[in-house]
């Protein structure tokens, strides 16, 4: 009987610590939480196509490794700089249907049509066309890409802003893309590059493009479905009284938000490691060529996905416990600390020995490093949307304006400027040490040269970027205690 009461007790006080919560914060409902961050779903699905334009636009249009390079580089940098003005109409967007709905419905629709335009036809237009249709059918897609980054922004901030669900939320996210990557990784490595011969073949990138298009579609129609409810003005930061920034105030609102900055610098830096880490030319190099067996990435990914959520949800109990801040730091070093180690196998070892069926110190020390590595890094990227929304609400508090479309394109301005390096990074690395007419594949011969160069672009350009995160972070105010201020006062604003 003691027991059953201490339980009830227990029940009542969860029930009254909900609704005080539900008096202060916006919460989401739990459907609601667990549908929205399946457009993300959809956005990674599209990142994940072109991710393989480098081989079609030089292995079948003819572009040549580095031409194809700079342009992808030039239409990301031309991504940038319409961000701000992307902003800016999303924040002055406050029709029937709200800000991201309608957002996320015209992304769809230009990266869907624009990535079976190019990857069905550039190949088929006259050379001297060729790379002119690219270029435009690139730079369409792009701009889909950017709406969509900014509107599920704009999401992630109204959606929630309870200090507690905010990391729930993140840790949902990369749940989804966790599930994504590793599907989608087994799909191209396990069955189309074994059915079409590898990236030689148009029809690879064919059904890839109708089978992305169809998942994204899905995605993003339950993300408007789960974003509904609170896709409304009177979610729009301290309601009808906010004024909306304008393009001219960019540099005030940079220059006087030091976490803003300090968030930027370290987000950016990070995706542009981790885009070069990921990047499938390197993914080809590392398990392709160094380990020499292509399909090991696959399985690897398809072992990770269940430690890869377990460490997650740990890592997100502990944010949202002690607050994303410090459950951001704590990752890193983590992340720091397992891909050192892994380089340092992948050196000393010999990474042929590296399979599943020889089961050896080498493969068993791979496989442990590499999961927990994937899975704290996960955790990191995981947090790095609701530090966002957390810089969101802070700018709202110091402007006393919400501009959640244009904090995240300012966001979004220095993190392609700076991730766009990415491609073109890797293509000048490779063209250093030989590949300058094609990227290397599963049957590019091993060497030195090779190994060295994987090493740098699969680990040490992260390691670089962990180390520069957590001497940002040291400048970066907005931990839990500090959030919870903000979050009273904006209230308090908007009750007066």
């Amino acid at each position: 009987m003691a027991q059953m009461v201490k339980r009830n007790l227990i029940k009542e006080q969860k029930a009254m610590n909900r609704a005080v919560k539900e008096k202060k914060y916006r919460r989401a409902k739990v459907w609601e939480m667990n549908l929205y961050p399946i457009g993300g779903f959809g956005h990674n699905a599209f990142i994940f196509l072109m991710g393989l334009v480098s081989y079609y636009a030089a292995g079948i249009v003819g572009l040549g490794t580095v031409i194809a390079s700079i342009v992808i580089t030039g239409s990301r940098i031309m991504d940038a700089i319409t961000d701000p003005v992307i902003g800016v109409v999303l924040d002055k967007t406050n029709g029937k249907f709200g800000k991201v709905r309608p957002a996320l419905l015209i992304a769809y629709v230009l990266m869907a049509a624009s990535t079976l335009l190019l990857f069905f036809t550039n190949h088929l237009v006259p050379d001297s066309l060729k790379l002119i249709y690219f270029i435009v059918l690139y730079f369409f897609f792009i701009i889909g890409y950017a709406i969509s980054q900014i509107a599920l922004n704009i999401g992630n901030s109204i959606l929630t802003n309870d200090p507690e669900q905010r990391p729930m939320f993140g840790g949902l996210t990369m749940i989804y893309t966790m599930l994504f990557y590793t599907a989608a990784s087994v799909y191209l490595s396990s069955y189309l590059t074994g059915k079409y011969g590898g990236y030689t073949n148009v029809h690879l990138f064919q059904e890839m493009t109708i089978t992305t298009v169809i998942v994204a579609g899905i995605a993003y129609t339950l993300a408007i479905i789960g974003i509904s409810s609170k896709d409304h003005s009177r979610n729009y930061g301290i309601g009808n009284k906010t004024e909306a920034l304008r393009l001219k105030e960019i540099w005030p609102l940079l220059k006087n938000n030091r976490p803003l900055q300090m968030f930027m610098v370290s987000a950016s830096i990070d995706k542009l490691s981790l885009q070069i880490a990921g990047n499938q030319i390197v993914n080809v190099l590392l398990f392709g060529v160094v380990i020499g067996n292509y399909t090991l990435l696959g399985t690897t990914n398809a072992i990770a996905m269940i430690p890869n959520i377990l460490v997650l949800m740990f890592g997100m109990r502990y944010s949202m416990k002690f607050g994303s801040k410090k459950g951001f730091v704590i990752a890193t070093w983590a992340c720091l600390i397992s891909y050192s180690l892994l380089f340092l196998l992948l050196w000393l070892g010999d990474p042929q020995q590296i399979r599943m069926d020889n089961m050896g110190f080498m493969t068993i020390s791979f496989l442990i490093l590499f999961l927990i590595g994937g899975s704290v890094r996960y955790v990191g990227s995981g947090l790095m949307m609701p530090m966002l929304a957390d810089v969101i609400d802070y700018s709202a508090y110091k402007s006393n304006r919400f501009a959640p479309g244009l904090i995240s394109s300012v966001y979004a301005f220095i993190d392609k400027g700076v991730s766009s390096l990415q491609q073109t990074f890797v293509g000048i690395m490779l063209a250093c040490i030989g590949f300058k007419t094609a990227f290397p594949d599963v049957n590019t011969p091993y060497s030195r040269k090779i190994f060295w160069m994987t090493m740098f672009l699969s680990i040490g350009i992260m390691l670089l970027a962990w180390i520069i995160s957590l001497i940002t972070m040291r400048f970066y105010e907005l931990d839990k205690d500090r959030m919870i201020e903000i979050q009273e006062e904006l209230e308090a604003r908007h009750r007066s």
